[in-house]
């Protein structure tokens, strides 16, 4: 073909520049993206490659914290025990078993733990059957000094200590004994709750763990590890890793990392991870950069082509007006969105008030779907009677936003505003929103009723009340307050209690005003009031701090309860007790006078009758009359003395002289003077006191009257030939308790607290053998004198009991 040819010259005429320039900046754009992509998936390369190094230098820490504190736990259990070994003497080192035992199902991570002597001889185990066997320690470990411990290579069997399962042994030295015996504690580690661990944290594909010694001996291993448990560990570094402390590298396709165990140098953990395993993700997202750079080239092939011709720009201006319709729209989208999460109802109404929008929000307060709510009125879907306020709020009017309540289904009611939407100064709508306040105004409706119950309450309320703020002005006062004041209500709002009370009776209210305000709390006090009708009043105040927002008091509240009639009361009452103690004391007092006055007659009469019957022996009627003189005599003067001491106790004259006294020796001597009344009744009497002192304050004197009265009473109830019981010993409550308990015919329940009353004797003793009825009486009266009691119960089997009960007081005590 003719080069010159026209269609020949057309057909190698040069692309215009600007499409040379497309092309080369799109060979360009490959190029780079290629070189962008290359230096990208490098760089991931190398960060996947520290990123693993980084995972195994953590696990490796994360394992040796785990061995650490696993192995601490154990050192100090074995310390514990090698403590209590050292101390204890060698004939009772057997009696560690059970504490070994115990340490055995305290510690799980304990197999078994045995005490073995320089002989390796078991002295003691965690299994019963271990004790005397031979325990080979060379086999395990080296004999650490005393006090040391060292680690051993990992055993697959411990027979002599009955354990079967790989185990790791732990040799712990006792301390120096006195006796200079060298005793060894063996432990044995369970080797799978060590690595169980390491199963657990080392959870990733590839990656392989071990706990070994500073020569290379695995003590245990994750399960796909290799080497395995007692084999030893190679590592192919140029320093080794077994002789550093801390480190990691990759060689040999794997990422290494170890750690040195704490205080334990002689232990490492290694951590191993396969590259080919760790480096899987890169390599997925290598593929997924190559694919997504050959089709970013191909776009870039295809936009270089595009870019050649004019219908470039037509598409992209046809793209441009597409996103500009998907952002309008997407726009749109979040606005109805946000108008159905609203939980107010929206609504918008054309000229004539028909809904065209709602909310979804209308469905829940009117129960209509928005299908049947366009086309209808807002009068048409509230309450009747809130329908004029409805048509009002769509009226036509001004341009400004109008507000009304409206009630919807009889129940609810909602806050309603509106504002009007023009178009070229023409209206075309309304546009509203409507909150629902049922709640609130139910509330505002329940708070009024509270108030007014509140009011109510406190007018008819008997005590007067009153509220003052924080200047001490009265802000409330009921109708008690009115009558008590003699004004009415409007005219004691705003006054301080200076402005209708005299000044004397202010002061007092005032200061305790004062201090309510500035420290708040309560106070009760008394004062003293003058009423309306003039007459004076004793009043029970009580004012309490009503705190504020500020936690400072913002007002008091004071009650008023009239106590006149109580004082008064307890005025008389003062006077009819001071009257009963003086017509007591008159009446001890005459008891007093009349027994002295009656012992001179009777002194002569028994006088007398002794001497009748000494000149009347011969003449044995005569003899027994003035026998029955005597004896009559004898019982009136023993009358006589019970009503002189009953009126000495009750007398106001003190009559006792305490001393801080060993009650031991007093009852004794009372039982020795008793002696000649059981032997004469063939009584025997079983004394039991106290082998310590028995020290109280009280006067001998009567304190042995007390007893001798008790005794007296159980010599003269008692059966012939009856044991008499009396003990004495300090009980629980640090009081001495005398018991005396005999087996006649008991008391009758109803008559166990009478019988200590004057005069008054049991129904079952009164068999005229004589008897005042004041002895216990007097007993009870010294008793409490002393600040004691005494008390009577009967006794199961039988008889009764009297127990009388002294404070104790030491020798030590102070006397008061």
């Amino acid at each position: 073909m003719d080069p010159h040819h026209p269609t020949e010259r057309r057909r190698r005429r040069p692309r215009p520049l600007t499409a040379r320039m497309v092309i080369a900046g799109g060979a360009a754009l490959i190029g780079l993206l290629f070189a962008v992509v290359g230096a990208s998936a490098l760089y991931e390369y190398k960060e996947a490659r520290e990123v693993q190094q980084e995972r195994a230098a953590l696990l490796a820490r994360l394992l040796e914290e785990h061995a650490t504190a696993s192995l601490d736990s154990a050192s100090a259990a074995l310390a514990t025990i090698a403590e209590r070994a050292e101390r204890m003497p060698a004939d009772q080192l057997d009696e560690l078993a059970p504490a070994l035992a115990r340490l055995v199902g305290a510690q799980p991570l304990f197999a078994a733990v045995a005490l073995v002597d320089e002989r390796d001889t078991v002295v003691a185990a965690s299994t019963p059957q271990a004790r005397g066997r031979r325990l080979d320690s060379t086999r395990l470990a080296a004999r650490p000094g005393p006090g040391a411990e060292t680690i051993g290579a990992p055993l697959t069997d411990a027979t002599p200590l009955g354990v079967r399962a790989r185990t790791i042994p732990m040799l712990h030295a006792v301390g120096p004994r006195a006796d200079g015996r060298r005793l060894l504690l063996v432990a044995l580690l369970d080797e799978h709750l060590l690595a169980r661990h390491q199963r657990h944290a080392v959870g990733d594909p590839g990656t392989s763990a071990w706990l070994v010694l500073r020569d290379g001996q695995v003590l245990n291993a994750t399960p796909d590890a290799q080497p395995g448990v007692g084999q030893r560990l190679e590592v192919p570094a140029p320093a080794g890793p077994l002789q550093q402390h801390e480190g990691s590298s990759a060689s040999g396709g794997h990422v290494l990392a170890w750690h040195e165990l704490g205080q334990r140098p002689a232990l490492l953990v290694v951590v191993a991870r396969d590259l080919e395993v760790a480096l899987s993700g890169w390599r997925a997202l290598l593929r997924w950069l190559v694919a997504a750079v050959a089709a970013a080239a191909a776009v870039i092939v295809a936009m270089t082509i595009v870019a050649e011709r004019s219908v470039r720009a037509r598409e992209t201006a046809r793209r441009q007006r597409d996103a500009a319709q998907q952002a309008v729209a997407q726009r749109e989208r979040e606005l109805s969105v946000i108008v159905k999460s609203v939980q107010e109802l929206i609504f918008r109404t054309d000229a004539q008030g028909r809904l065209t929008f709602v909310n979804a929000r209308w469905h829940a307060a009117t129960g209509l779907a928005a299908a049947g709510l366009l086309g209808r009125t807002l009068a048409s879907l509230v309450d009747e009677a809130s329908r004029p306020a409805a048509t009002a709020l769509l009226a036509p009017g001004d341009g400004g936003t109008r507000a009304a309540q409206l009630m919807f289904g009889g129940t609810r009611s909602f806050d309603v505003a509106v504002s009007p939407l023009q178009e070229g100064g023409q209206l075309v709508g309304y546009a509203g929103s409507a909150v629902d306040v049922t709640a609130r105004c139910a509330a505002e409706r329940e708070l009024q009723n509270q108030l007014a119950l509140s009011a109510l309450m406190l007018d008819t309320i008997p005590l007067p009340v009153a509220l003052m703020d924080r200047e001490a002005r009265y802000v409330a006062v009921n109708r008690a307050w009115e009558q008590l004041a003699g004004a009415e209500r409007q005219a004691l709002i705003g006054k301080q209690v200076r402005d209708y009370l005299v000044p004397a009776e202010a002061e007092q209210h005032e200061r305790h005003n004062r201090e309510l305000l500035a420290r708040g709390g309560v106070v009760r006090y008394e004062a003293e009031a003058t009423t309306a009708d003039g007459s004076r009043r004793t009043m029970a105040v009580t004012k309490a701090a009503v705190p504020g927002d500020d936690g400072r008091p913002r007002g008091l509240l004071a009650t008023l309860d009239d106590i006149t009639e109580f004082r008064e009361a307890d005025r008389t009452m003062r006077e009819a007790r001071d009257m009963a103690e003086e017509a007591s004391r008159a009446k001890s007092e005459f008891i007093a006078n009349i027994s002295h006055e009656l012992r001179t007659p009777l002194q002569a009469i028994i006088g007398f009758s002794e001497l009748g019957m000494v000149r009347g022996r011969a003449q044995e009627r005569l003899a027994s009359m003035f026998g029955d003189i005597h004896a009559a005599g004898q019982r009136m003067l023993a009358l006589v003395n019970d009503l002189l001491d009953v009126s000495k106790i009750e007398s106001t004259v003190g009559t006792f002289h305490l001393e801080r006294t060993d009650l031991r020796p007093l009852i004794r001597e009372v039982v020795r003077e008793i002696d000649p009344l059981l032997a004469r009744r063939r009584l025997h009497l079983d004394l039991t006191l106290s082998d310590g002192p028995l020290v109280a304050k009280v006067d001998p004197l009567r304190f042995q009257q007390v007893v001798r009265n008790v005794l007296a009473n159980a010599v003269r109830f008692s059966p012939d030939g009856a044991v008499i019981t009396v003990g004495g010993d300090i009980d629980e409550r640090h009081e001495i308790v005398v018991t005396v308990r005999d087996h006649g015919p008991g008391i009758p329940p109803a008559e166990l607290e009478q019988i200590f009353e004057a005069f008054v004797q049991s129904s079952k003793t009164k068999d005229g053998s004589g008897g005042t009825g004041l002895g216990l009486a007097i007993c009870r009266k010294i008793l409490e004198a002393h600040g004691g009691r005494i008390q009577a119960e009967n006794v199961a089997g039988g008889g009764s009991r009297f127990v009388i009960a002294l404070p104790a007081r030491g020798f030590a005590d102070t006397l008061v």
